[in-house]
């Protein structure tokens, strides 16, 4: 049990301490919120796309494509949208619905996902969850969308769907790595070094602009951000990681389930309601709170993943 609890803690900590030093930088203004807005559109706009273009661009997909995985956690995460959906028309107001939806579904499996992963598995992980972006990433960002204008009471427009799809540098990276990875294509070793160079800024980055970004003022009684909170960090994961144990997922595969639908609400979340309407304080609350909880919960989720042996 020793032994599982070091693991999971070995694996958590170091993330937990590069958000909490962002709060700290923040509080002592070495960092501002000027700094934490550029910082998250450095690593969404060049640093990540940079990651997930060298790992994918290098790994040979027809001997390396985790299908089981991706197949089952496509499958789910479309489960669970459809489920939260169907439990927004509980909420009474509408403009808390769409919010609630993408609050407890659209997970930061980019940032904290990727990083957990890593630091549980190991580089072998990095192209396992590199994968698994590259197949997740546009339909929850589709699904996301489609789910904000439906409870706004809008008609979603497929100009506006597919132009947030097609700027997405995620979309954009993913479709070119995988382009590169089919074809005969050599990338030249001087643009994967530039690239490397750029993909080793992302994570620690990302990590600080989450910490500074963290508002405690957001934090207010609410069934709903609770709710939300407990969907994205708890159910989700639990229900995700036991049916993939079920249906045959091992090790590093479950492992790099358990965390990525494990990881809390995308930043990305806020600005999307923003921009299509909704209940954005929500949103922001749910980011907070469920970017606190999952450090608790997922060193739990994998201490207990590890004393099972399933990981």
């Amino acid at each position: 049990m020793l032994s599982s609890l070091t693991f999971a803690l070995e694996v958590t900590l170091p993330i937990s301490l590069i958000i909490a030093l962002g709060i700290l930088l923040k509080r002592i203004a070495w960092i501002t919120d000027e700094f934490a807005k550029t910082g998250s559109d450095l690593v969404f706009n060049l640093t990540l796309p940079c990651l997930l273009f060298v790992n994918i661009a290098t790994t040979n997909l027809t001997e390396q494509f985790p299908s089981s995985l991706l197949i089952f956690a496509a499958s789910t995460m479309t489960c669970a949208f459809l489920i939260f959906h169907l439990m927004a028309f509980g909420i009474a107001n509408p403009f808390a619905r769409g919010a609630f939806v993408q609050g407890a579904c659209r997970g930061n499996m980019a940032i904290i996902g990727l990083a957990l992963s890593v630091n549980a598995f190991g580089e072998s992980a990095l192209t396992v969850a590199s994968m698994y972006l590259a197949v997740l990433v546009v339909p929850l960002n589709i699904f996301s969308i489609l789910t904000l204008y439906y409870h706004q009471e809008k008609a979603p427009s497929v100009k506006a769907v597919a132009r947030s799809v097609l700027t997405n540098p995620l979309a954009i990276a993913i479709t070119c790595a995988i382009t590169v990875s089919l074809l005969p294509i050599s990338v030249p070793k001087l643009l994967l070094d530039t690239g490397n160079y750029l993909a080793k800024m992302t994570l620690p980055l990302a990590l600080l602009c989450v910490g500074a970004s963290i508002r405690w003022q957001e934090f207010y009684t609410s069934r709903i951000l609770y709710w939300a909170i407990g969907g994205k960090i708890v159910l989700i994961p639990v229900v995700a990681t036991a049916l993939g144990f079920y249906f045959g997922l091992r090790g590093e595969q479950l492992g790099v389930l358990f965390m990525m639908t494990a990881a809390p609400t995308a930043a990305a979340a806020y600005p999307t309601v923003r921009s299509i309407g909704g209940d954005y304080h929500l949103t922001a609350a749910i980011i907070a709170g469920s970017t606190l909880m999952s450090i608790v919960t997922s060193t739990l989720g994998l201490f207990l993943l590890r004393e099972l042996q399933w990981v």
